[in-house]
């Protein structure tokens, strides 16, 4: 409290933020809810390499990530890998979040010492279940056990309760909100919550957003300046399977979900959408403007165009230009897989979108 005005809460988190999943966005929605004000400090390369080895995604591709997440306010370039006091008093902050895991220098130093022995430091639940590593190995095994099949083909609810924190009693001692989304319901802790304002343009986009990288992101921040509402369709596993093969969707729907949901240009989710946009898929929703980027479609399982509708109404968009392979993701299966597996044919995204 200074003069009669409460103080803003300013709180930093810092890490590497490769192969942002998910758990990334938990740990940063958590951070946000201990303050107003949340600052994301990424480390560059150098530093990566350093202490773990290289990163597998650029800088600059990291920085872009974060800045995308919906909870993150600002983002520190070059933020050094021994949090200290000095990077938090210059960003006015009041104290450090990061997770209940470890981590240490190449040294064997725990990054976070100095603002512990400051009482500077506070931690929030890792989101279990979920890491770099395991998604890394979900590639390299050619897993299928994560996929939602069946009767659980569109179902989002308690999947590992007693070890994710999903129990309605699992409550974070530093937030007072539960650490993970256990059902549709609390989605929404992920979700804006928001409907669509009267006049606003609503945009419709689908597909398996699989992985959710930097190209998703570019791909979804030049949809969403077509419109004020954007949408964003999410295949079930077995859809995705069909049209990708092997053992894709590497992540199963409630992880995709919760992906899409914490970047900050998505307004709502559908989950297990059609894969064929109809007419009363685009009524249910007032959708103005469906758009989908030039990569290959499969036809569906009669034959046809799944985008056939929204093309004959006219309200269609595709870019100009073919996406791209993503060049970075395919270094990751060539780096772990076998020749034979070197290649990922599946994983495609927008290096620009020039409507």
């Amino acid at each position: 409290m200074e003069n009669g005005i409460k103080k803003e809460v300013r709180v930093w988190c810092d890490g590497c933020y490769d192969m942002v999943h998910f758990g990334h966005a938990n740990s940063l929605r958590q951070a946000k809810a201990l303050g107003q004000t949340l600052i994301v400090g990424v480390h560059n390369d150098d530093e990566i390499t350093k202490h773990k080895g290289p990163p597998v995604f650029t800088q600059e591709e990291r920085y872009k990530m974060v800045r995308g997440i919906k909870w993150v306010d600002e983002v520190v370039e070059d933020a050094p890998y021994v949090t200290n006091l000095e990077i938090l008093d210059k960003y006015d902050c009041d104290f450090c979040v990061h997770g209940d895991d470890v981590t240490m220098t190449a040294d064997g130093v725990d990054t976070y010492h100095l603002v512990k022995a400051a009482g500077r430091y506070k931690e929030v639940q890792r989101t279990a279940g979920v890491s770099t590593t395991d998604l890394v190995g979900r590639m390299l095994l050619l897993t299928r056990q994560h996929f939602r099949r069946g009767k659980f083909e569109y179902d989002v609810a308690k999947e590992h309760s007693s070890t994710m924190g999903q129990d309605s009693s699992a409550k974070s001692p530093w937030t007072g909100c539960s650490q993970f989304l256990p059902t549709t319901q609390k989605i929404i802790q992920f979700s804006d919550g928001k409907s669509p304002k009267p006049g606003d343009k609503i945009i419709y986009v689908a597909g398996a957003f699989d992985l959710f990288h930097v190209g998703h992101l570019d791909f979804l921040e030049k949809a969403r300046e077509h419109g004020d509402y954007l949408i964003v369709g999410l295949h079930t596993d077995p859809v995705v399977n069909q049209y990708q093969g092997s053992n894709y969707p590497i992540m199963n729907l409630h992880e995709r979900v919760l992906s899409v949901l914490a970047c900050k240009y998505v307004s709502e989710v559908v989950i297990g959408a059609p894969y064929v946009v109809t007419k009363d898929l685009m009524d249910h929703f007032k959708v103005d403007l469906v758009i989908h980027g030039k990569t290959p479609i499969a036809n569906d399982e009669n034959g046809a165009d799944p985008f056939e509708v929204p093309k004959r109404l006219e309200f269609y968009k595709a870019s100009l230009k073919d996406f791209i392979k993503d060049k970075k993701l395919e270094n990751i299966h060539i780096a772990i897989k076998p020749p034979r597996f070197s290649s990922l044919e599946h994983v495609w995204y927008a290096n620009e979108l020039p409507f």
